[in-house]
């Protein structure tokens, strides 16, 4: 069959989420030029408030939102037989215009332990520095002044957070430091900053800073709507791909294929999900997959696919004092909003430039804490952490406002009053699992997909320890007005851990509450009903050998194809404690170099 061939560039990239604009952005801007075309299935995020104003970024996450795609889990025994669902970034910009804009950084030894060429720390850091423009302190050795992406404080602080930390470091025994993001501190209560540009208020995102600040140049073209279908191969080389308009982007439009062809470089950047998956519609993966699907193998590459990764997390709210200041009221759209956003646009300032996250905890359990965890977690401790001081087992931080858990999206609406939220999430989780394709009873394609969570036994401990230590760091705080009861674990009645309304916060050094086996138990269910995805899939083209299960080499060339790299989160080889932005940031601008070198572009 005949498709029309719309236009011969000299890159593609297909998918246009954070790491492509990156490397879009950067090459446009050091070989004008180049001839380059982004193809996004999600559509334009140029100007929208739900991507710009940054206390909107929940909105992306809501049931019936466009700019995320809802990836469907396979059941799972360790959720309870739950149907997980993973969202990730729809629209020009990825997950740099959808996500909670929480900056953290991996400690540079996670990248170390990639043991790739050119991808240790020492190498890495330069890049990191690179990109960031960090508002927060001046002076300090490894962050950057002078890149793309602004790092600050956001629009206006939340005092609450102020408690969590003075209950942590007081209650809790742990230090404060102004930055844990420095690349090695751990353990230690600090202010968390945001990808928020401290003198405008707006979100800090790829596709604004790295791409459409570029309108000027004629051959920097985004096209959205438009989902590539696979990759376009002449023996073994990349010279094109094959595309439609997206159904869900544009639903009227024809859903005839296109095809764009490429003269020197194809960039799959699509993510944990749609990059895997284009591989395999393209004929390189596994062979019983390709064969289940009816596809011609071009490549076998078994690992294409495996290795899914994330981190898990969950959400406990609480009530929180009528004078507290929460985003519950701009999130419910209560008359406050108006007078914000006017203050907004005229200062950059207010409850408009804010998440609500103003504060955490990289943390590690002390002595007596291991002792009181399970021991399925104790040969992990050994195996992973014990020897390795500058990687936390979870991050703890607190939400001002009420945060609906992923898992329960159709809950029951709560009373307009302030609310804060527990926030807890496990960094190196020892699951994986995986993401392939697969055809449906109906015969269309669909995607098979298991996320793994809580699959290896170690992975729900920290969760079940974090529950309690955070419980008892927030019925410490002055705000504390207690639980909202249909948010925590069903404990049995006339248990000592029942949750409750409360008049206010008990003493710093009261007893810890008590928890029966019964408790525990309760905890336990719960988890495993609730815990989410912290929107951080990473892994499913890992960056390593190919007898290793490796997608890509050190230059991220497809292994067994020419002309055709992979560039976003899934080319991680291993979990890194970090939100992922930073590192899909990082990968955006260790691809830049990589690509100029080959294409003999200079890019000093």
């Amino acid at each position: 069959m005949f498709h029309p061939v719309l236009s011969e560039f000299d890159i593609i990239f297909a998918g246009g989420g954070t790491t492509a604009c990156v490397v879009a952005g950067r090459l446009a801007a050091y070989d004008p030029s180049l001839r380059i075309l982004i193809l996004e299935a999600g559509q334009h995020s140029l100007n929208k408030p739900i991507h710009v104003q940054p206390f909107r970024s929940r909105f992306n996450h809501a049931p019936t939102s466009t700019t995320v795609t809802f990836n469907i889990g396979n059941p799972s025994p360790r959720l309870n037989g739950r149907i997980p669902i993973v969202p990730c970034g729809r629209c020009v910009g990825g997950g740099s215009c959808v996500n909670s804009m929480i900056y953290t950084r991996a400690p540079a030894s996670d990248y170390d332990d990639w043991g790739v060429n050119g991808w240790e720390s020492e190498n890495l850091i330069p890049l990191m520095k690179k990109l960031e423009t960090y508002e927060v302190q001046p002076d300090r050795p490894t962050h950057g002044y002078d890149g793309p992406i602004k790092v600050s404080s956001g629009g206006c602080k939340v005092g609450i957070s102020d408690e969590f930390i003075q209950v942590g470091t007081t209650y809790h025994k742990r230090q404060y430091a102004d930055d844990t993001d420095d690349l090695e501190t751990c353990n230690t209560y600090s202010p968390c900053q945001r990808y928020i540009d401290g003198t405008t208020g707006r979100r800090s995102d790829t596709a604004h800073h790295y791409v459409y600040n570029q309108a000027h140049n004629p051959n920097l073209h985004v096209w959205d709507g438009k989902r590539v279908k696979r990759i376009i191969f002449e023996g073994k080389r990349a010279v094109g791909v094959e595309f439609i308009n997206d159904p869900v982007s544009c639903p009227d439009a024809d859903q005839s294929l296109s095809i764009a062809r490429a003269s020197k470089l194809v960039i799959i950047s699509a993510g944990a999900f749609g990059s895997p998956t284009i591989l395999e519609r393209s004929g390189i993966g596994a062979e019983a997959i390709l064969k289940r699907c009816s596809i011609e193998q071009v490549v076998n590459l078994p690992g294409v696919g495996e290795n899914y990764q994330d981190h898990n997390l969950v959400f406990v709210s609480y009530l929180a004092a009528d004078e507290a200041v929460t985003m519950d009221p701009l999130w419910r759209g209560d008359s406050i909003l108006e007078e914000s956003l006017a203050q907004w646009n005229s200062s950059g300032k207010s409850l408009i430039a804010q998440n609500g996250l103003d504060s955490k905890i990289k943390w590690r359990p002390d002595d007596e804490e291991l002792k009181a965890m399970d021991p399925a977690f104790h040969p992990r401790w050994k195996e992973f952490f014990q020897n390795r001081l500058d990687k936390a087992v979870a991050i703890f931080a607190i939400f001002s406002g009420y945060v609906r858990p992923l898992s329960r999206p159709l809950s029951s609406t709560l009373p307009p009053r302030n609310y804060t939220s527990a926030a807890y999430y496990t960094l190196y989780p020892a699951s994986v699992g995986s993401v392939h394709i697969n055809v449906t009873e109906n015969g269309k394609e669909g995607m098979d997909f298991t996320t793994g969570f809580l699959d290896d036994p170690s992975d729900i401990v920290p969760l079940n320890f974090a529950y309690k230590k955070t419980r008892e760091i927030f019925r410490r705080m002055a705000s504390y007005r207690g639980e909202v009861t249909t948010g925590h674990p069903d404990f049995p009645e006339g248990s000592a851990a029942g949750c409750r309304e409360a008049s206010g916060p008990v003493d710093l050094n009261a007893p810890d509450i008590f928890y029966t086996t019964e408790d525990d138990e309760a905890i336990d269910r719960f988890h495993r009903d609730i815990v989410q995805t912290t929107y951080h899939s990473l892994g499913t083209c890992a960056m390593k050998s190919e007898a290793d299960q490796g997608v890509v080499d050190a230059r991220l060339n497809v292994y067994g194809v020419s002309n055709l790299k992979v560039a976003d989160m899934s080319i991680s080889p291993l979990n890194v404690g970090t939100n992922t932005y930073s590192t899909a940031l990082l990968i955006g601008e260790r691809a830049v170099m990589i690509i100029a070198e080959d294409l003999g572009i200079n890019c000093i």
